[in-house]
């Protein structure tokens, strides 16, 4: 048969968030009489099912592992071999065996049906001792022999057990073996029709494992802007034994589907239960029927529902768009070595609307939080779950997760502590009193706040009764100042506007003030404050 190898280069990869879509192409010159085309060295990573080959008159296609290293090769043929021999021995002695243990139940029932027998006699007299003696004899014989050939094979079968054990272990070790890919690859066998001589296109696809992308992002703003920077990046990871070198790069968070079939659906059965069973249980049985039959119901859609893919709503560079998820192509060529190191790619870097607030929770810091709220576009793209790295006025200030964000949606940011807004926090009064068989406590803080930056601010400063969970316990809030409304879960909340550092004003100062009443006999505990 005669046959060409084609020369292939990479020049599309698609990278999943587990494996990799590789795309190579290729031509040759026929002569018109070939009948096969073979792509030699790909990666032992290849998906095997996975392959898919376009060209004309394509009539299928295999795979064949190649062994460079003929040592290696004899080898696994070897223990292949072995395996195989032993495995076959196995068989011949179990059924050996199974044939043994059928033969010596038989004499064992023969043995206790001709007890019944002799029992059975009226008289003694009429027993043949010589014929019960024969036959007892004859009995034992039998039944020992078989039990020696039991035996035998039992210790050959546990024997052989151990063997096939040590060589499975020897090729599991082969086949994980580190250096297995400097050994062995795949070549890949196209059966073609008899062709007219002349230029041939060969296009071949095929899923690799051990490669994947995740997303990162960089976040930069200042503390007097209203803009932030977000640089989406693409951290890329592959060790499939092949560089990929120049090729187009997209990436995509769905999961390429091997099957052209839909799943087969097998019986769903269900059962009663019987009458008397049920009235044991009760009224609640049937309640407990229906629950069942129910949760079996909510599996169903809860499997369904396992099954949505993750979203990506809009493109990088270029890209299309379909009902379950979409892809990201980026621009230019893209190297990609398969070293295992991760290799960093920009989707891309935009300014993005932001409202900057400084928040402060006095019983907890005594400085404020930078917080910014950044809205995504309506025409954005879909933000996915991943590390953010933060950098304010070109200083690293921490890390970061963020959630998925679709577009047009909020998210709020964490810019770390601004020194620049300090708080003091006092108790000015703790007064108890008794009013008959009752105790209250009321408590009053002063917060001061400064201001040492040089504009002026706006801060949402957040402070926190004590809220009881005794109705014998009663929390009431007295007075503040500025005057402010008791929010949920005991939660004050003013919004105070800072001037500017000055040397004449630059304090604010916030006073509240609440009571906690109680039976006297009553201890109050889990407070801090």
């Amino acid at each position: 048969m005669t046959h060409q190898i084609v020369n292939t280069h990479i020049s599309e990869v698609t990278v999943y968030t587990n494996q990799a879509l590789v795309t190579r192409r290729g031509t040759v010159s026929l002569t018109g009489e070939e009948q096969e085309l073979i792509i030699t060295d790909l990666p032992l990573t290849i998906q095997t099912d996975s392959i898919r080959v376009r060209g004309e008159g394509i009539l299928g296609v295999r795979t064949e592992t190649v062994f460079a290293n003929e040592a290696f090769g004899e080898k696994v043929g070897q223990l292949s071999r072995q395996i195989r021999s032993l495995e076959q021995q196995r068989r011949t002695i179990q059924d050996q065996l199974d044939a043994a243990q059928l033969q010596r139940n038989f004499v064992q029932s023969l043995s206790e049906k001709s007890l019944e027998g002799f029992s059975g006699l009226l008289a003694p007299a009429q027993m043949n001792l010589d014929e019960v003696k024969e036959l007892v004899n004859f009995l034992g014989e039998q039944y020992g022999e078989y039990a020696n050939a039991i035996a035998l094979r039992e210790r050959q079968v546990r024997e052989l057990d151990r063997q096939l054990e040590i060589f499975r272990q020897q090729f599991k070790q082969l086949q994980l073996s580190t250096c297995k890919e400097s050994y062995t690859s795949y070549n890949v066998i196209v059966a073609i029709a008899p062709p007219s001589p002349g230029e041939f296109h060969l296009e071949l696809s095929y899923l690799v494992t051990r490669a994947g992308w995740t997303p990162l992002y960089d976040l930069r703003t200042s503390s007097n802007g209203d803009r932030i920077n977000l640089t989406y990046l693409a951290e890329i990871k592959q060790k499939t034994g092949e560089n990929w070198q120049g090729v187009k790069l997209t990436l995509s968070t769905t999961k390429p589907a091997l099957n052209i079939l839909p799943p087969k659906l097998e019986p769903w059965y269900i059962s009663g239960q019987k009458n008397n069973q049920a009235s044991r249980q009760g009224k609640l049985g049937c309640k407990d029927d229906f629950a069942e039959l129910e949760a079996l119901l909510a599996e169903d859609n809860n499997g369904s529902k396992k099954q949505d893919l993750p979203q990506l709503q809009k493109v990088l560079t270029k890209g299309t768009k379909s009902e379950g998820a979409v892809t990201f192509r980026l621009a230019g060529n893209n190297d990609i070595f398969g070293d295992g190191v991760a290799h960093k790619v920009i989707v891309l870097s935009e300014n993005y609307p932001c409202k900057i607030e400084y928040v402060a929770l006095p019983r907890s810091s005594a400085f404020a939080y930078l917080e910014a709220t950044v809205k995504n576009k309506s025409n954005g793209i879909n933000l996915l779950p991943g590390k953010a790295n933060i950098f304010r006025d070109r200083t690293l200030v921490g890390t970061t997760d963020i959630e998925n964000v679709a577009p047009g949606q909020d998210f709020k940011l964490n810019l770390g502590v601004d020194e620049d807004l300090q708080i003091e926090r006092d108790l000015l009064e703790r007064e108890v009193e008794l009013i008959g068989n009752y105790r209250r406590t009321t408590y009053g803080y002063k917060l001061v706040i400064t201001n040492l930056r040089d504009r002026k601010t706006t801060l949402r400063l957040i402070e926190q009764l004590p809220v009881s969970r005794d109705e014998q316990i009663k929390v009431r809030l007295l007075s503040t100042n500025p005057e402010i409304h008791l929010g949920a879960m005991g939660q004050l909340e003013w919004v105070l506007t800072l001037p500017r550092q000055s040397k004449r004003q630059r304090k604010m100062e916030v006073y509240y003030q609440f009571s906690i009443e109680h039976p006297a006999e009553i201890s109050v505990v889990s407070m801090d404050i």
